[in-house]
C-alpha cells in the first residue's frame, strides 16, 4: 500500500507538477463539457478545424505585440464564421469547407512562423507545454476556463435543443442565431484555454474523447455531462502521473489515457448490445 501511494505521490513533490496538474485538470474540464455538445451536434470536425486555424492568430498577434490568446481566438472565429458562410453560399458540403479553410489556414500559420523572428518554439505551440506553464498561465487560462464551462452549464439544456431540433428551438423562442454563434465562440475560447497545456494538435482530442466515452456510457444527458468530466479529470490526473515516472511528454500520455478508456467505454457498448441480441427471443 505505501508502493502504491508513493507512486501516486511522488510527482506531486515537485511544484512544476502540481501546475501541470492544476492546468491539466482546468483543461480537461471545459473541454469535457463542451465536447458533450460538439458529439451530439456532429462538430467534431470543427474543433479539429477551429484548433489549427489558429496558429496565423497567435503569429500575427506576436508580430503586432498584443496578447497571443487574442490573436488566437480573433483566428478561431474568422476560422469558424468563415466555414458557416462558405458552407451557406456554396454547394461544398460542410466537411470540405472545414478542411480547405483549416488547412489553408494552418498552412498559412507555418509559412508565417517560419518567416516571423520570435522566441516561441513551434513544438510547444502544436504540442503545448504543460510542465512549463506559471501560475500566471493558470490563472489565465482560469478566466477563460472557468466562465466558459459555467456558461456551458447554465445553457446546457439550450445548446442541447439546438444541436438535435434547430426548428423546434426557434420555435419556442429560443435565440437559435444566438445559440449557434455563442457555441463556436465557446469553442473558440475553449481552445484558447487549453493551449498553452496542451497545444493545437492535442486539443482535439480532448474535445471529442470525453464526449464519445459519455456518450457509449448512457443516453441521459446529465449523466453523459459527468461521465465525460469524470473521464478527462482522471485521465489528466493518471497521465500527467505516468509521464513523470514514464519520462514522456504530459499532453501525449493523458490523450493516451483518454483513448484507453474509450476503448474500454467501447469494448462495454459491444458487449452490452451482444448480450441484449442474444437474450431476444428468435
Amino acid at each position: 500500500m505505501s508502493l502504491i501511494q508513493d507512486w501516486l505521490l511522488a510527482p506531486f513533490a515537485h511544484e512544476f507538477m502540481l501546475r501541470g496538474l492544476a492546468i491539466a485538470v482546468m483543461v480537461g474540464f471545459v473541454c469535457a463539457v463542451l465536447s458533450c455538445i460538439l458529439v451530439l451536434k456532429g462538430w467534431s470536425l470543427m474543433g479539429d478545424a477551429v484548433s489549427h486555424a489558429v496558429l496565423p492568430g497567435i503569429v500575427l498577434a506576436h508580430i503586432a505585440s498584443l496578447p497571443l490568446a487574442l490573436g488566437a481566438f480573433a483566428a478561431g472565429l474568422t476560422c469558424a464564421f468563415g466555414i458557416g458562410y462558405l458552407k451557406e453560399n456554396s454547394r461544398v458540403k460542410e466537411d470540405t469547407v472545414m478542411g480547405i479553410v483549416f488547412s489553408g489556414m494552418f498552412a498559412l500559420g507555418l509559412v508565417l512562423f517560419v518567416k516571423v523572428d520570435s522566441d516561441q518554439h513551434l513544438m510547444h505551440i502544436l504540442f503545448g507545454n504543460m510542465l512549463g506553464v506559471t501560475w500566471a498561465d493558470i490563472a489565465e487560462t482560469a478566466l477563460i476556463a472557468l466562465p466558459v464551462a459555467g456558461i456551458m452549464l447554465a445553457k446546457r439544456r439550450d445548446f442541447l435543443l439546438h444541436a438535435f431540433d434547430p426548428a423546434h428551438a426557434r420555435a419556442i423562442g429560443l435565440p437559435v442565431r444566438a445559440l449557434h454563434f455563442g457555441l463556436l465562440a465557446m469553442l473558440a475560447l475553449t481552445i484558447v484555454a487549453a493551449l498553452k497545456a496542451v497545444g493545437i494538435i492535442l486539443v482535439v482530442a480532448m474535445l471529442i474523447a470525453p464526449g464519445a466515452i459519455g456518450y457509449l456510457t448512457t443516453r441521459r444527458f446529465d449523466l453523459m455531462l459527468l461521465v465525460a468530466i469524470a473521464a478527462a479529470v482522471l485521465s489528466s490526473v493518471f497521465g500527467t502521473i505516468l509521464s513523470f515516472h514514464l519520462d514522456v511528454a504530459t499532453g501525449p500520455c493523458i490523450v493516451v489515457v483518454q483513448a484507453v478508456i474509450f476503448l474500454a467505454a467501447l469494448a462495454r457498448s459491444l458487449l452490452k448490445t451482444r448480450k441484449l441480441v442474444t437474450a431476444q427471443p428468435i
